[in-house]
Formats: structure tokens, C-alpha cells, sequence
């Protein structure tokens, strides 16, 4: 199989335009963490820490977007904030104390533990926003 090189282009938008998800790998997947971008397919890299994996994610989305332009594929516009299709992950370290309470609350309630945290934001914000 032959190599091909692809000169690098300046994309239509930059990589700020695009919401990147970053994930923590499994060990047993190598450690580290992924990062992916949901308007771009196949767009992914990762790296040992954040920091590396968004890193190593700008060098991957100028490889996607050079390569896209390339073959003549369309570019797919970055989604607005508010409009993503794809639910954004929230990682948050608990102490494990008031991570019981929520599991438990969210058993008594008969809901998910993602929907309880979810309506208690909601209901936090909404307070917070009326006595601001």
C-alpha cells in the first residue's frame, strides 16, 4: 500500500467552533483518556492526560479537516451550544458519602441517578438565577 501525503488546509472553521468530548479510557483500553468530536465522525485521538488528549485531538482534527478537503468532502458545521444532539458527559469527583445519598435518593424516587442530578441542577439553577 502506498502512502499519501495531504497538505495541510485551513478549515472553514476552527477547532474552537467544535464541541470536544473527553473521556476516560479504561485500563484495560491502555489508560489515559479519549477525546472525540460529535459533528465530526471518526474524529478521535487520545492521550495520557487531558491536557495531552486535547492536544493530540487539535493535531487529529487538522488531519480529519486537511484530509476531508481533500477528497472533496463536505465540512459539517460546528452545532451551536444548546442545539448538540449529543448529550454532554459532566464528570465529577463526589465524595462517596453524598454519592450513597443520591443513589439512594434517586432509588426512593424510582428515577436514574443522571436524572436526579439532572432535575437538582435544574432546580439549583432556577433558584439561583431568581434571587440573583
Amino acid at each position: 500500500m502506498s502512502e499519501i501525503t495531504v497538505p495541510h488546509v485551513e478549515p472553514p472553521y476552527p477547532f474552537e467552533a467544535y464541541t470536544h468530548v473527553v473521556e476516560p479510557l479504561t485500563e484495560d483500553d491502555g489508560g489515559g483518556y479519549l477525546v472525540s468530536f460529535p459533528d465530526l465522525p471518526g474524529c478521535i485521538s487520545d492521550g495520557e492526560t487531558i491536557d495531552e488528549a486535547i492536544a493530540n485531538g487539535r493535531d487529529a482534527f487538522s488531519a480529519w479537516m486537511s484530509a476531508r478537503i481533500h477528497i472533496g468532502k463536505p465540512i459539517p458545521k460546528p452545532t451551536r451550544h444548546g442545539e448538540s444532539a449529543v448529550p454532554v458527559r459532566l464528570m465529577h469527583r463526589l465524595p462517596r458519602s453524598l454519592h450513597a445519598n443520591l443513589v439512594a435518593r434517586a432509588k426512593a424516587e424510582g428515577t436514574s441517578l443522571n436524572t436526579l442530578v439532572t432535575m437538582l441542577l435544574a432546580e439549583g439553577l432556577g433558584r439561583r438565577e431568581h434571587h440573583a
